[in-house]
């Protein structure tokens, strides 16, 4: 189940924990390389692979002593001290198989605000478009504990749901989900697959693990994570990361649970453009632009016609003809008063007209839906 899960998908999110990637004072090399390995083969099976990794604290938390940090403060220095480090380590690690690692520090808001969440998307697409690896980790460094995901599981989520990912990989100390923890309870059965989560599921997690000495989190926040995948279309494995080569482990066989998505990202998505956005505006087509539309094609500044309401970029619009019949609905590129301004204009046009280079796309494919005909 977890070879054809890795065989099916075509964008991949992997997770590390810190207790992976750091033996508590210092990278673990060996594992690490093992890693780059794993997913230099997915990438030449033709898969997209992000990375989001923990380990900054961790690795960062010699420089003020040794000992877990506790006072937010001391939190957010290791994690100065330790980010430089890691992606040093994963440098090295990646550059044995000739792969670019590029490094990316969010916050909450850059996933929960339309606007920022916007900018790091098409941020991360162009990484992977060069060819590059996203290394993805929380920016421990200036977030606050109201202003933060808590763990890398969510985080690594979070990132899955904004990519259109088709396969989130939660790397962990354990091999799936058990019916009780394992660590308690001797009879407690491993799950191999599940079809979606319930609260039942989430009762066997048990609490977070907060006697582990690096790290944060446990098998609740796994699930977690994996609902928040899984209302994006995006299956997730959760899978014992200690071994080296912990993925190819998995397309050999390896034992995890697989939560499967009850639909695709794809219809994901249109579900939540048809049913959550409230236009904040509409935008106006020609007739050639809603053909283009019909056929799979971006809304482009040339087949706009017009521009409703008082709107910034990323707001949820309606997209509509002369007519006023609402055709779709989608998340803009422009503010509405940008948009008055290119429309009708051909894209390489949009620099010298705005004084700044814009999005070639006004709603980006992705970030629309067409009502049924």
């Amino acid at each position: 189940m977890s070879a054809e899960a890795l065989r099916a998908a075509r964008r991949i999110v992997v997770k590390t924990g810190s207790s992976l990637v750091s033996d508590g004072s210092a990278p673990r090399t060996g594992w690490l390389a093992s890693l780059a390995a794993d997913i230099a083969g997915l990438r030449a099976g033709g898969k997209e692979v992000i990375l989001v990794s923990s380990g900054a604290v961790a690795l960062g938390r010699g420089a003020l002593g040794g000992g877990r940090p506790r006072r937010l403060e001391e939190k957010q220095a290791a994690a100065a001290f330790g980010q430089p480090l890691l992606i040093r380590a994963l440098e090295t690690a990646f550059s044995a198989h000739e792969i670019r690692v590029a490094q990316s520090l969010l916050t909450l808001e850059d996933t929960e605000q339309r606007r920022r969440w916007l900018n790091a998307r098409t941020t991360l697409e162009t990484i992977l478009a060069a060819g590059g690896l996203p290394v993805i980790n929380e920016n421990d460094t200036v977030a606050t504990d109201e202003i933060r995901y808590g763990d890398n599981d969510r985080l690594a989520a979070r990132v899955a749901q904004m990519m259109t990912a088709d396969l989130l990989v939660l790397l962990s100390d354990v091999d799936g989900l058990y019916t009780a923890d394992p660590r308690k309870d001797a009879g407690a059965r491993h799950i191999a697959e599940l079809e979606g989560l319930d609260e039942v599921h989430l009762a066997m997690a048990g609490d977070p693990n907060a006697e582990a000495g690096v790290g944060s989190g446990g098998m609740i926040t796994k699930l977690m994570a994996a609902q928040i995948a899984e209302s994006a279309g995006c299956a997730t494995l959760i899978a014992d990361g200690r071994r080296e080569h912990p993925i190819a482990a998995l397309e050999d066989g390896a034992r995890a649970t697989l939560i499967r998505a009850r639909t695709t990202p794809a219809r994901a998505r249109e579900a939540w453009l048809m049913s959550h956005l409230k236009p904040e505006g509409h935008i106006r087509v020609d007739a050639g632009a809603a053909k283009a539309l019909s056929k799979g094609a971006s809304l482009l500044p040339v087949g706009v016609v017009g521009v409703d309401g008082e709107f910034d970029r990323g707001a949820a619009v309606g997209i509509c003809l002369s007519t006023g019949e609402t055709i779709g609905f989608g998340v803009s590129a422009y503010s509405a008063r940008d948009i008055a301004r290119i429309a009708g204009k051909q894209s390489d046009a949009v620099e010298a007209l705005l004084g700044w280079r814009g999005r070639p796309a006004v709603i980006h494919r992705n970030d629309l839906v067409l009502r049924p005909a």
